[in-house]
């Protein structure tokens, strides 16, 4: 294996583990029973990210190439594809949807690049006019990520508020609506309209130019620690948070917040 690339060995490797008299829990494996850790290590990239962490990075992003290549290797014993069809298929879809790069066609800014992906994307799939432009939408995201991702292929089309304007007023109309239910006490429409509010929280991120769902990581990596430095001051009194007035807590919360 001294001359082969290490992609190429890494191939090798896997399909070794695949082999009779390979490893037993490789063998085992299947696409469904491996979903589970694809999701967890996607996670852990965006952690390695967010982290700026660069020899993380490259181990996790490595961990994330095995999972790609242990499942091309499990077509691959079933006659399905192989790890090059899987890599000549992206490139063809690279060229295809990037004719402003390597064909004739022009994109001056990055909104013309994402529309002219879309249309290009609409036609693959057969162009059919009956399907809609979120149809194309995963439907295993989480929450968040899936209603951001919802309100950018709209704006793409130009079903966008121009400013950051009528969104603030959106949020207002949705908070009210939100209070209106909690006061009516309707279980349906509280889960409803805070649905909304939330929808509309991720348009004021999408707008500002923030991606919600690392926004949302960051507060609550910002509330863990603050309860934490809570828990740790009062344990150092020999106290614990369930019996301390929630002034006191509060308080500790603020100094928290300042460090």
């Amino acid at each position: 294996m001294e001359n082969l690339s290490s992609v190429e060995r890494l191939r090798g490797i896997v399909a070794q583990l695949r082999a009779p008299g390979g490893c037993p829990w490789d063998r085992e494996q299947t696409h469904s029973s491996l979903r589970g850790a694809l999701v967890e290590e996607c996670y852990e990239v965006i952690e390695a990210i967010e982290k700026s962490d660069d020899a993380n990075l490259r181990e996790e992003l490595g961990d994330l190439l095995l999972h790609v290549v242990m499942h091309a290797q499990m077509a691959e014993e079933r006659g399905a594809f192989v790890l090059e069809d899987i890599a000549a298929e992206v490139c063809e879809k690279m060229i295809r949807r990037h004719p402003h790069v390597f064909g004739e066609s022009k994109a001056e800014n990055a909104t013309e690049v994402l529309r002219q992906w879309e249309q290009i994307k609409k036609k693959e799939k057969g162009g059919d006019e009956a399907a809609g432009l979120l149809d194309s939408l995963t439907k295993g995201l989480p929450a968040l990520l899936r209603a951001q991702n919802a309100q950018k292929k709209a704006a793409r089309v130009g079903f966008d508020w121009p400013e950051m304007t009528p969104v603030f007023e959106k949020l207002a109309e949705e908070v009210a609506e939100f209070r209106q239910a909690l006061t009516d006490g309707d279980t349906s429409a509280i889960e409803a309209e805070l649905g909304d509010l939330l929808f509309t929280v991720v348009n004021l991120a999408r707008k500002s130019g923030v991606d919600a769902e690392t926004s949302l990581a960051g507060a609550t990596e910002r509330f863990i620690g603050r309860f934490r430095f809570i828990e740790q001051s009062l344990r150092a009194e020999g106290r614990k948070v369930e019996e301390t007035p929630l002034e006191e807590l509060d308080r500790l919360w603020e100094r928290a917040k300042g460090k």
